[in-house]
């Protein structure tokens, strides 16, 4: 059995300890939902009747009716809880919706990036694909604006599975929750804020600044007149890839690191829970904020050692 491989054991241990930051373990820093489900859940109870996406208009209660059909006709095209299903590039907000759709029922994302589905195929099983050319909002609404569900994953499981890197990289509900929730204390985001994110649907932090961030921090998503965007480019923060250059970063630029979920920093300052030491041939995190790990052990044994976890460049 798996549990019983020493070399398992060790590389399960090492990811653990690299996900403690101080003395604080993942889980023991408690965000205000238990999972993704509760974070929709709890802002329809609070808020139902609040604009959340400016175009087209969406109040809370709308944006979770949409959630609720959208995991009924999952359900009904035979998706399963714990099930891997790709999300296809669909116009805004559908893509948002059905991410949430697919956590309402239990089932996993998956963000395929540019590779190909075959390769996908072969890293994971009974994988469910959704065509590009689905409109999401026809689809669904014949479907019941009430789904209970059978399945409710907890905070440690398997939310997001991302291929950005080419490399298949596990993240969890808490790891989702908890990178948005340190980038709202970084940006000191308010509620009822007007929001902007660029990201299309091909990135965790695709998921991180667009689907969760505005939801989470009570925002109104507005493509026209933001008080605040969150872009690649032209934006009042720019999100960055180039992690390796981070100590040149501006007070503006946000470090993204998909192995750290999304966000590592803003400017040169790690984000809260997350602790890095950028060398000149490799970055070591820890974090709450840090990976399940990746979908090949092989990886995960040469890049997480007892100091933490290692990007070699």
């Amino acid at each position: 059995m798996d549990h019983l491989n020493p070399n398992l054991f060790q590389i399960e241990k090492n990811i653990y300890n690299a996900q403690c930051i101080g003395n604080v373990e993942p889980i023991e820093f408690m965000i205000p939902y238990p999972s993704m489900c509760s974070l929709i859940e709890g802002q329809n109870i609070k808020y139902s009747k609040q604009t959340i996406i400016e175009k087209p208009n969406l109040t809370n209660l709308d944006f979770y009716n949409y959630i609720q059909r959208t995991a009924n006709w999952l359900e009904s095209i035979g998706a399963k809880p714990k099930q891997p299903i790709i999300i296809p590039h669909l116009n805004y907000p559908q893509s948002e919706i059905l991410l949430y759709g697919i956590w309402q029922m239990g089932a996993v994302a998956v963000i395929n990036a540019n590779l190909d589905h075959g390769e996908i195929e072969n890293q994971l099983n009974d994988i469910m694909l959704i065509s590009n050319k689905t409109n999401l909002f026809n689809i669904i609404k014949n479907f019941g604006a009430k789904y209970n569900p059978k399945y409710k994953p907890n905070l440690s499981e398997e939310a997001l599975i991302t291929f950005e890197t080419g490399n298949g990289i596990k993240l969890s509900h808490y790891n989702l929750l908890v990178n948005a929730n340190s980038i709202q204390k970084a940006l000191n985001i308010e509620s009822r804020t007007k929001i902007y994110c660029n990201l299309e649907p091909g990135s965790s932090a695709w998921a991180v600044f667009k689907a969760i961030l505005p939801i989470y921090s009570g925002c109104i998503f507005d493509n026209e007149n933001p008080d605040l965007s969150i872009n690649t480019q032209d934006g009042d923060y720019l999100l960055r890839y180039d992690f390796q250059n981070l100590k040149k970063f501006s007070e503006n630029d946000i470090a993204i690191c998909p192995e750290n979920t999304a966000a590592i920093s803003v400017g040169s300052n790690p984000i809260h829970l997350t602790d890095f030491y950028l060398n000149k041939n490799d970055l070591q995190i820890k974090g709450h904020s840090l990976m399940m790990g990746y979908l090949d052990q092989e990886l995960n044994k040469s890049s997480f050692k007892k100091d933490g976890f290692f990007i070699y460049f």
